[in-house]
């Protein structure tokens, strides 16, 4: 060895071999791949359906959107993607397979109403992940918390309903029921995900005979409802023509009121002028009134006004009523 130098001989020749050059080279490779390596892992892709929880040491700094981002090599930041625009689902009461067939689980289905019958329901429910660091860091299994307060939630409000309500026309109040519930507990909860719906996919009796039996209750249900329906579709076409009669009757009368009204004046103007007549004579008046009432009364008898003095056997004192009158 001479000068850091290793030198040998052998039968063919002698080799010098330079460790600083060796080290040098060395150091050079490791460089450049730490540089590959940082190259590589110095930036990140975010999908348009994700968001990136970005940690340093292992501590939350950053939350970042979809696009492409830096953070720093080695392991100094890591990220985490996740789904926060796509709906997931949770299938309660039952479960489809990977060729969309559907598997009842009859322990989740069946439930016990509020007036204690029976019935299986199946729910389909939808979520979302709308914090992506509580959903990683909150809690380690968010979705199974979700899936056991939904069934709770359910059993609780399924078990105050009634069996009717559940299996014909409260199906939409249940549901709303047990999402507002759920979306309080989960706001207290702090889990990361949304609930975006809850819908009942099934609800039936446990039995054939109980199934049957509401059929036919259903079916009573909606023969009443055509029932109401019709009468609903002939008082429409009634009324109408019930009240084109009311209005011809209040013509009618409001006519009859008019003429009335009209022959009432005219006989108080009748009466006027009477006793206007009347007023100029009182005599003549009176005779005329009687022999007009007369005249009314007994229409066969002839009238004769005695002109006469009444005194003697005059021929003249008899006057024929209608040569005055202008009788037939």
């Amino acid at each position: 060895m001479e000068n850091n130098t290793y030198r040998w001989s052998a039968a063919g020749g002698s080799n010098d071999f330079d460790w600083k050059k060796l080290l040098k080279i060395g150091a050079v490779v490791a460089v450049l791949v730490a540089v590959v390596v940082a190259g590589f892992t110095c930036f990140y892709t975010v999908d348009d359906k994700q968001q990136a929880v970005v940690t340093t040491f292992g501590k939350v700094t950053d939350i970042t959107d979809p696009g492409l981002h830096f953070k720093a090599p080695f392991g100094i930041q890591k990220v985490k993607k996740v789904d926060v625009n796509v709906y997931q689902k949770i299938e309660i009461g039952y479960e489809t397979d990977g060729y969309g067939n559907e598997i009842v689980k009859t322990n989740e289905s069946a439930m016990i109403t509020g007036d204690y019958n029976i019935v299986n329901v199946d729910f389909f429910v939808e979520y979302k992940i709308s914090d992506p660091e509580q959903y990683l860091y909150s809690s380690t299994s968010p979705e199974l918390i979700l899936r056991n307060l939904i069934q709770s939630q359910i059993r609780n409000v399924v078990g105050s309903a009634s069996v009717d309500s559940v299996l014909t026309d409260g199906k939409e109040s249940i549901q709303m029921r047990v999402k507002e519930l759920v979306t309080q507990i989960l706001a207290d909860y702090d889990i990361g995900l949304t609930l975006v719906d809850v819908r009942i996919q099934d609800a039936e009796p446990p039995t054939v005979a109980v199934i049957e039996a509401f059929k036919a209750v259903e079916t009573a249900k909606q023969q009443a409802q055509a029932v109401v329906n019709d009468s609903i579709a002939y008082e429409n076409a009634q009324l109408p023509a019930a009240d084109a009669k009311v209005d011809k009757l209040l013509r009618e009368a409001e006519y009859q009121k008019t003429a009335r009204i009209n022959e009432g004046v005219q006989q108080v103007a009748m009466f006027t002028a009477m006793y206007e007549q009347y007023a100029k004579d009182p005599d003549i008046t009176t005779a005329r009134m009687y022999y007009e009432t007369v005249s009314k009364i007994l229409p066969g008898v002839k009238l004769y006004i005695n002109t006469g003095s009444g005194e003697g056997n005059d021929v003249q004192m008899l006057l024929p009523l209608e040569s005055l009158m202008g009788g037939n």
